[in-house]
């Protein structure tokens, strides 16, 4: 399924997006707060969206970490109630 960023609010120190499916169905929203030398990013999905909201969260963060090289990231991804780690492979079982 594609999902897009669809902005609801953006300001100086904070940004609102809700995630929409190409039916501009919502399926989930992300936040972002930027206090200082931090950014807190905040974000939830739809269970079945989990694999294409993490492709599309991925380079928007690290686009935001190349604008702002000395922002330290707190991030917070859920996908129907499970943590979503960016940095990590899932390891498939045998």
């Amino acid at each position: 399924m594609q999902i897009y960023l669809s902005p609801e609010m953006i300001k100086n120190d904070y940004q609102l997006l809700n995630i929409v499916d190409q039916n501009n169905k919502p399926v989930g929203f992300l936040s972002f707060l930027f206090a200082e030398k931090r950014l807190y990013v905040f974000g939830q999905a739809e269970i079945g969206v989990k694999e294409d909201f993490k492709d599309l969260v991925k380079p928007y963060i690290q686009g935001m970490k190349k604008s702002i090289p000395e922002v330290d990231i707190f991030c917070y991804l859920i996908s129907g109630g499970e943590k979503i780690d960016l940095y990590t492979e899932e390891k498939e079982e045998p």
